[in-house]
């Protein structure tokens, strides 16, 4: 057996940002130095961000990634850090064309690289490429076909990025195939609600496949919309877990392991190519090895690995939207947050979550009461703002409200929801009014349920920037509200939420006496048919099949299916299910088509 220290560096990148993503390299290379590690690995395309999307498309991107990657070698060495190997993932062009998919040379390929003595030592491309969900790999790059391993101290080491684990066949047989002794998977995994333990399954499953012990490392941050929750982890030939990082933080996992030799014979030689190898899944893969350190390094008391927890769904779900949040703002050059405070439970998370990723001095609220606010709504905003500490300010929009009345008088003036509607587009163009003025983000409150029935305002409520909960169902509100107090109260502080905001029932407070459940069915039971619906595309027949009450399905359905134009124009918010509005789901706005009992004819 010989004897390896390997480093997880799980960071945040920000997509087009070369040199500062060139910068965390260095820095964590560094760090992994100072602990002594022989080996340090970096997510999916962390030179160039991740996902860059159509910027891949970009020829001059492109170029650019591949020289800053030249740079990046040289500058390691340079700094000392030239004895560490350093697996990077970033962009490059493909050398040959790739008759199977009709892709001619210089195409753009998702690749992974191995640095090593201020050069480039081995390179290759992603074999399997996703398109399905956010993805869309098979639009942007052109698969990779080659296997490469380089020795180091000792262990054969391959190399895989991200769906090439979570596919049969590919890279992992060749790893078995070839007797790697190591298996590093470089990733940009996103999260979703309950994705973490399908990735442990995966991971020990794949570790098995190969015969190896498998490294698998992710990016942690926020990307418009997506939030990488980090999770590396390092698990054996037979699937235990050996190490674990934490979720949502940038860190460095650092484990000492025992590994095979490399036998420096089996398939192909010790350097150069070899194959075709049979990648059980309709393709052949060369072998490409290289050898940076032939011989083992003298033996070493290992430390202890560290396995660390996961919080519980709740914790994890509230990490994921925080996480979301402080880096949309911070990556995108805004330095505050502006809200509307109703009183109400949205608002008042959004609040939350801004405090915690931002800081109370960036979070300013704003109470815009109209003729219908009752007094306790006006009272819960202000003790939130307390507790909280925001930069809180009361904005009375009567006035304003009566004005725009008065001047559409002649027209015949505004009635009904209209009139409900005006209010909310008030408040919208205060708000957007404020961060003109004072350069804050507009933060908009509502939640996937509104999002999904059209319970919402255009142009009003869902007026802003950025969308907090665009993803989170209005239970789970209520259950992150709950987590988030209890989180305090368990370190002995005031609870953020006050209890009367969590308790009351929900309304926007646009006509007298108005409540959620006036227009909508009670949100338990809403939720369950959205979330059969929306994530999972079960037709009206399936859905009262899973025992869906019919007239609330096809209550659900017509909501849905009518709000399409409005969720087009909606901000971004971060993804936490397996189906969010935008790049998850895509249907046309103009379309005929109608979920209904087709056996009636």
């Amino acid at each position: 057996m010989a004897q390896l220290r390997i480093a997880l560096a799980q960071v945040d990148t920000t997509v087009g940002d070369l040199d500062g993503n060139a910068e965390l390299v260095s820095s964590w290379t560094k760090q992994a130095l100072a602990r002594s590690a022989h080996l340090v690995v970096f997510g999916e395309m962390t030179l160039t961000g991740y996902p860059a999307e159509d910027l891949v498309l970009r020829r001059s991107f492109v170029a650019a990634s591949a020289a800053a990657l030249e740079r990046l070698a040289v500058r390691l060495a340079e700094e000392g850090a030239g004895e560490i190997a350093v697996v990077v993932g970033y962009l490059d062009a493909s050398p040959t064309p790739a008759p199977a998919v009709g892709r001619p040379a210089g195409e753009p390929q998702n690749c992974v690289a191995v640095l090593w003595q201020g050069r480039v030592a081995a390179r290759s491309a992603k074999h399997h490429l996703p398109n399905y969900g956010v993805f869309d790999e098979f639009r942007y790059f052109v698969p990779g076909t080659t296997f490469p391993v380089f020795r180091l101290h000792g262990v054969d080491v391959g190399l895989t990025v991200c769906e090439d684990l979570w596919q049969e066949g590919g890279p992992v047989a060749v790893a078995r195939e070839v007797g790697v002794g190591l298996l590093l998977c470089i990733n940009g995994s996103p999260y979703e609600q309950g994705k973490s333990y399908h990735r442990d399954e995966l991971c020990a499953r794949r570790a098995r496949e190969a015969g190896a012990t498998l490294a698998y490392v992710n990016l942690v941050g926020g990307q418009d919309e997506l939030v990488f929750d980090g999770d590396s982890l390092v698990v054996d030939a037979g699937g235990e877990v050996l190490a674990r990082a934490p979720v949502f933080a940038e860190t460095l996992l650092t484990v000492d392991l025992d590994l095979p030799e490399g036998a420096g014979t089996g398939v192909g030689p010790e350097t150069g190519p070899d194959g075709p190898v049979d990648a059980g899944d309709g393709t052949t893969m060369a072998v490409s090895r290289v050898v940076l350190a032939a011989d083992p390094l003298p033996a070493w008391e290992p430390r202890p690995a560290t396995v660390a927890d996961r919080p519980d769904p709740a914790g994890e779900l509230y990490a994921a939207v925080v996480t979301g949040t402080r880096d949309y703002v911070r990556k995108n050059g805004f330095r505050s947050v502006a809200l509307g405070l109703s009183g109400g439970i949205d608002s008042a998370l959004v609040a939350t979550i801004a405090v915690d990723a931002l800081g109370p001095d960036a979070v300013h609220t704003v109470a815009m009461p109209s003729a219908h606010s009752s007094q306790g709504s006006l009272d819960d905003a202000a003790e939130l703002a307390r507790r909280q500490r925001t930069r809180h300010s009361v904005v009375p929009i009567e006035p304003t409200v009566a004005a725009f009345h008065a001047a559409l008088a002649a027209a015949g003036g505004l009635h009904g929801l209209a009139a409900e509607n005006l209010q909310a587009r008030v408040r919208g163009t205060l708000l957007m009014a404020l961060s003109n003025e004072h350069g804050h983000l507009v933060l908009t409150t509502g939640n996937k349920s509104e999002l999904a029935t059209g319970f919402s305002t255009l142009y009003g409520d869902s007026a802003g920037g950025f969308a907090p909960i665009k993803d989170v169902s209005k239970t789970n509100v209520w259950a992150l509200a709950r987590w988030r107090n209890a989180r305090a109260v368990a370190r002995g502080e005031v609870p953020p939420i006050p209890e009367e905001i969590i308790v009351k029932p929900p309304s926007a407070e646009l006509a007298p006496g108005q409540l959620d459940s006036d227009r909508l069915p009670d949100y338990s039971v809403l939720d369950a048919v959205l979330d059969d619906y929306v994530s999972h595309d079960l037709g009206r027949a399936e859905l009262t099949a899973a025992g869906h009450d019919p007239a609330t399905v096809d209550r659900v359905i017509r909501l849905v299916d009518l709000a399409e134009y409005k969720r087009r124009q909606n901000p971004p918010g971060p993804k936490v299910t397996s189906k969010a509005f935008g790049r998850d789901r895509r249907l046309p706005i103009t379309s005929r088509w109608r979920e209904r009992d087709h056996s009636a004819g």
